[in-house]
Parts: structure tokens; C-alpha cells; sequence
């Protein structure tokens, strides 16, 4: 299937509903234009965020460290996304799963794709980077009768699926979401690997892991990890992450079923069982899935603080890395050491993408910060007085 042309819209991440029939459900299906994620959680959960830690990661059952007991070759983890696919999949629960493969002349660039083979969902494994236009394939999955579907997404995705699920008249719906925030151009993550590696075409692996360093692998076995302060962040352009990003209010995919990431999983893959029908998928794994409690260590505050004062410095570009070179290795060894780990890693980067969020419309578009930013997001900036000025809240949602 041949998809549309996008339809310009600003703030958009070309989730692929402005390439649908009616473009025009952009309009009340986008996270940000005005989300209502009270109502959505409420919707999909049937209850929306409590205290504790629902503030900072949405309505949860349940949380989990987890590997596969046997992890899948070429998986960006052990394989637990795409083993959920498939299991779905060759129990004949879904028809198709809706996610993201390579593209074929690019190992990097994500291409949609509806999946029926539970054998094919190993063309799924792994990280891609760019846009990808995944919503508009629901259309072919209508016209192919498609009636039972599971989708793989990240949350600018899952929210715009949620907003339009109803009028999709599916028989069945499974969300498997992975945590995002900070997404760019095939062209630009390109650019990137070209500053970490002399052989930029031979990386096959990046991740970014919860031990403050990224690990990179190459075609010929090399491996090599780089301390997150060792970063040539400085040196990409101010645009590199799009305003879109750096305004996201949703890192941990609330309104998936299943939510599954690295950031609290300490070395393994974290994840948030959401309602039922994750609960559902996540007991379909069996003993294939090893599960263990997660654990919490380390203090944020200190970095979550510098982490604001460095984004407020930027003046709307990328948070300033650069200090003495005698200085990066100790940081470097400490932070792993002393800094904060498993859920108080997570805590730490969703406090510091609400930071993120208020500055960097405040900045840029002040006037559409009523509507993007959500009540959970004020009270989670709120520890670092980071508050809402005049006309910066809609009044009829705070608290």
C-alpha cells in the first residue's frame, strides 16, 4: 500500500493520521494539540493516575525487572516487545501486528509494517530512529478485514490510536508501547553516529542504558561504551531533537496496556503491566519471561536540578554537556556509582522532561501551554518551583 503525503501540521511527529482518508482527525487525535490524559487514562484504564509513583509513570498494576530466558537474537533487549507480538500472534488473538521494521536500503530508518507471521516479528527487533507514519496502516488493515489487531508504538502514537479507537470498530485492540522522548531524522541520527565512531556504517546497536553510559555495536563483533558525558551533544545543531520531543508529555506511554523500557531495570528491561489486557499479554510469556522485583536507589534531586539549570542556559538549543576534560572521567565513574538507579532513574528522567516540557514552550509558544501541558505535569515541575505563570495553566484542570 502506497501511503499519502503527509498534511503539514506543526508540532507534528508524522504519527500518520494527517495521511489517513480525513486528515482532519488530527484535530482532536494528536498529543499536542490539547491531550486529556485524566480522561484518556480513565477511558483506557478505567481509573486515571493516582499518588506516588502513578504521578510520574501513569496507572499501573504492576511493575517488573524482566528478561527473556532466552533472549532473542538481534533484539535491541532480550526480545520481550516483539515475543509479546508474537505470542499474540500464534495464539490467533490478533490478526496482524501493526509495528516498525527496517527499511530495506536503510538499517536505521523504521518502515511500517502489518505483521500476521508470528515468525516474521523477528524482522521487528531492534531500534529504529526517525519518523514513521504507523497509524496510517490501519487502513489497510481495514481494508484487508483485519478486525483483531496488537500495535507496537511509542506514545505520540499510542495516544492518537487511543483517540481514535472507537470510531475504528475493532473487535480487539492490544497496546504494546515503549517508553520515548527524545526522537530526530534518520537523516540527523546519521549525522550523529558519524560523531561517536570514525566507521559510522558499521555500528548495528546503539542504547542508551540506565548505567549512565551508551553502548555501541559493530558489524565485525566490536563493542565499545561511551559515559553519557562523553557525548558530543554539544556539537549536534540546537533542531537536532524537535520541538515536538522536548515538549512531550507522556515519556512512559500511559495509555499503552503494557508498557516496556530500560529505564528502571537496572541492566534489564522494565515493565508496567498498565490493566487487564497487559496483564493478559504478559502471562502469555509463561516461564519464557523471568521476572524480578525492581529496586530503587541513589537520590535525583542534585541532577534533576542541573539538568534544569543547563536547559535554561541552552536558550531553547540542546542542554549545554561540555566541562573540563580532567573532570568527565571522574563524573563519569561516579554516576554510575552514586546516582540514581532503577525507579529513581526513571523518577528522574520524567521530572526531567516536565522541566524540559514548561521551559522550552515557554520559550517557544508560550500561548499553547494551557492546552499541551497536563495538571500531573505542574505537579511533577512543582518540586523545582518550576510553576505556571499567568495564562501558563488551564484553570479548570488544576488542582
Amino acid at each position: 500500500m502506497k501511503l499519502r503525503d503527509p498534511v503539514p501540521r506543526s508540532l507534528c511527529t508524522d504519527c500518520g493520521v494527517s495521511r489517513m482518508a480525513d486528515p482532519s482527525a488530527c484535530g482532536t487525535a494528536c498529543q499536542f494539540i490539547k491531550p486529556d490524559y485524566p480522561g484518556m487514562e480513565q477511558a483506557v484504564h478505567g481509573r486515571s493516575r493516582g499518588d506516588g509513583d502513578e504521578l510520574f509513570f501513569g496507572p499501573v498494576q504492576a511493575m517488573h525487572r524482566a528478561r527473556m530466558a532466552q533472549p532473542a537474537d538481534g533484539a535491541q533487549w532480550t526480545g520481550i516487545t516483539t515475543g509479546l507480538g508474537a505470542d499474540l500472534l500464534s495464539k490467533g488473538k490478533v490478526d496482524a501486528v501493526l509495528t516498525m521494521v527496517p527499511d530495506a536500503e536503510d538499517r536505521w530508518k523504521p518502515q511500517p509494517a502489518l505483521i500476521t507471521d508470528p515468525a516474521d516479528m523477528a524482522r521487528a527487533r531492534g531500534m529504529r530512529m526517525g519518523y514513521a507514519p504507523l497509524l496510517a496502516l490501519l487502513e489497510e488493515a481495514q481494508a484487508r478485514g483485519f478486525n483483531r489487531l496488537a500495535l507496537i508504538g511509542i506514545p505520540c502514537q499510542v495516544y492518537a490510536l487511543r483517540k481514535l479507537e472507537t470510531r475504528l470498530g475493532l473487535e480487539r485492540l492490544y497496546v504494546i508501547g515503549t517508553p520515548c522522548s527524545d526522537n530526530t531524522t534518520t537523516e540527523n541520527f546519521h549525522q550523529f553516529l558519524a560523531l561517536l565512531d570514525e566507521d559510522p556504517d558499521s555500528i548495528n546497536y546503539l542504547e542508551f542504558r540506565a548505567d549512565y553510559r551508551v553502548e555501541l555495536r559493530f558489524d565485525d563483533g566490536r563493542q565499545r561504551l561511551i559515559p553519557f558525558l562523553k557525548l558530543p551533544i554539544s556539537d549536534l545543531p540546537s533542531d537536532f531533537f524537535p520541538l515536538t520531543c522536548r515538549t512531550c508529555v507522556d515519556y512512559t506511554n500511559v495509555l499503552a496496556d503494557i508498557t516496556v523500557g530500560y529505564m528502571a531495570g537496572e541492566g534489564e528491561q522494565w515493565v508496567l503491566v498498565r490493566n487487564a489486557s497487559g496483564a493478559e499479554m504478559l502471562d502469555g510469556l509463561g516461564d519464557t519471561i523471568t521476572l524480578q522485583p525492581v529496586g530503587s536507589r541513589g537520590k535525583r534531586k542534585a541532577a534533576v536540578k542541573g539538568f534544569i539549570a543547563n536547559t535554561a542556559r541552552a536558550a531553547g538549543g540542546l542542554p549545554l554537556r561540555r566541562m573540563p576534560d580532567w573532570v568527565r572521567p571522574i563524573v563519569s565513574w561516579l554516576q554510575p556509582r552514586t546516582g540514581p538507579r532503577g525507579l529513581e532513574f526513571a523518577r528522574t528522567r520524567v521530572e526531567m522532561k516536565a522541566a524540559e516540557t514548561i521551559l522550552h514552550l515557554r520559550r517557544a509558544l508560550p500561548a499553547k501551554m494551557k492546552n499541551m501541558i497536563p495538571d500531573h505535569v505542574w505537579q511533577i515541575a512543582a518540586r523545582y518551583d518550576l510553576k505556571p505563570l499567568n495564562g501558563e495553566r488551564d484553570d479548570t484542570s488544576a488542582t
